[in-house]
């Protein structure tokens, strides 16, 4: 009797799973052996993604917004999207790897750590690209009356680092150390969101921060809007040499006077972003995202203009992280270089 019970459960725990699977369309989308079949870039049946992004007042998030909001329509209905507020790109390569997002925006440096198995990772991810995205600028404030100077002159400083596991934190650690500081203990390291970052600048609570996002970015805009007079960007070109010793991602690059209306340029530090998904995903879900990337560029540049530098030129570019199958069918059919 007892396991006649224990198969009886067993079947109805299985029944159960496969109701619940079928209630408001597939999760993610993994298959069962997606290696051999054919891409066509058709969602044959409802499956919705979740997509993770970053902080609510920086650029992932409102992009990746626009672009849930343009699976739908692109896919007949068949593919819907959310994007979830997150605090970026180490904790959305963890999430994703776990199962609780199916893409994930993350910054190339973090993304290369992931399949490497290096930095904030003990062990090789198993991530693939969608695509090479727009550049991430990396954003030195300080507050004027802080005295600082220099990334070196933050010694002793109250310095927003960014949200805990985001690319923006590995950033400003990687930039103390070149400087020649321990973020440790060097800095007083305030481990703050974009939101509360801005906040902390405004009421004096924090001498200056590090922000790696695209340009503009609405928590910036409405920092130099509202208090422009109290704060300024830092130079830090000069740090690039060490920065590039660790990634070829990184690059040189300037914030235009234009961007937030400051008095100059302000050369600084770029590295792109990529969009990833996990290596098992649906090879069709993942071509259809690919292919609404570049078909709804115009619509995701509403959403924030740092959309605009996404472009089938450089799309391809994301080794050492390996383009996934699905991707590879989409940037072929739009012709990629």
């Amino acid at each position: 009797m007892r396991r006649i019970d224990v198969r009886l459960a067993a079947g109805l725990s299985v029944l159960a799973l496969v109701t619940t699977a079928g209630c408001g369309g597939q999760q993610g989308g993994a298959a069962e052996d997606d290696t051999s079949s054919a891409v066509t870039c058709e969602v044959a049946r409802e499956t919705r993604v979740g997509i993770a992004t970053g902080n609510a007042t920086g650029v992932y998030y409102p992009i990746g917004n626009a672009l849930a909001g343009q699976l739908s329509g692109s896919t007949g209905g068949k593919l819907t999207g959310t994007a979830a507020e997150t605090g970026a790109s180490v904790q959305n390569v963890e999430q994703l790897v776990g199962g609780q997002y199916d893409v994930a925006f993350s910054l190339f440096d973090t993304a290369v750590n992931a399949v490497e198995g290096k930095g904030s990772f003990s062990a090789p991810q198993p991530v693939q690209a969608l695509a090479r995205l727009y550049d991430n600028y990396t954003q030195v404030v300080v507050r004027k009356d802080s005295g600082i100077t220099s990334v070196a002159g933050m010694r002793g400083k109250r310095i927003s680092t960014g949200s805990p596991k985001s690319g923006t934190e590995v950033m400003a650690n990687r930039l103390l150390e070149a400087a020649g500081l321990d973020p440790a203990k060097d800095v007083q390291a305030q481990r703050l969101d974009l939101t509360k970052t801005v906040e902390g600048m405004k009421d004096g609570s924090i001498d200056g921060f590090f922000w790696s996002g695209g340009l503009p970015t609405g928590g910036l805009t409405d920092l130099f809007t509202t208090a422009g007079d109290t704060v300024r960007f830092v130079d830090i070109a000069a740090l690039l040499p060490k920065l590039t010793a660790l990634s070829p991602g990184y690059q040189a690059g300037t914030i235009g006077r234009d961007v937030y209306r400051t008095a100059t340029d302000t050369p600084t530090i770029v590295v792109p972003n990529v969009l990833l998904v996990r290596e098992d995903l649906d090879a069709n879900v993942a071509c259809a995202i690919t292919r609404t990337v570049f078909d709804k560029r115009d619509v995701l540049a509403q959403a924030n203009p740092a959309a605009k530098g996404i472009s089938l030129e450089k799309a391809r570019r994301t080794l050492p992280v390996p383009l996934h199958r699905g991707a590879e069918k989409a940037l072929n059919d739009l012709g990629a270089k």
